[in-house]
């Protein structure tokens, strides 16, 4: 099963929030040291890719499978309400063997 591509709003998303979280922390913070920068940068990293993945994805939704609708059994057609005489059938036939 292949993986679906980040659309356009996850990337924008992420890279703004990895960029202003960046900064952001950096100037609050007021490190100046290697180690202080890397867990700035790597913090600015996790909540970009944890604001990437939150994004709502709005591309087309897979549309259901159409299942075919479940055929009801037959029904007598005549109406129980209306007896039928016996003399208005019609006699059986039967074939005659050969």
């Amino acid at each position: 099963m292949a993986m679906p591509r980040p659309t356009v709003a996850q990337f924008a998303y992420g890279s703004c929030t990895v960029v202003f979280s960046a900064l952001a922390m950096l100037l609050l913070s007021g490190t100046s040291s290697g180690p202080g920068t890397a867990v700035v940068a790597v913090s600015a990293l996790a909540l970009g890719l944890l604001v990437a993945l939150t994004v709502p994805h709005t591309g087309p939704r897979p549309a259901a499978p159409v299942r075919p609708a479940p055929e009801e059994p037959a029904r007598a057609t005549a109406s129980p309400a209306v007896p039928v005489a016996a003399a208005d059938r019609e006699p059986v036939r039967e074939r005659a063997a050969s």
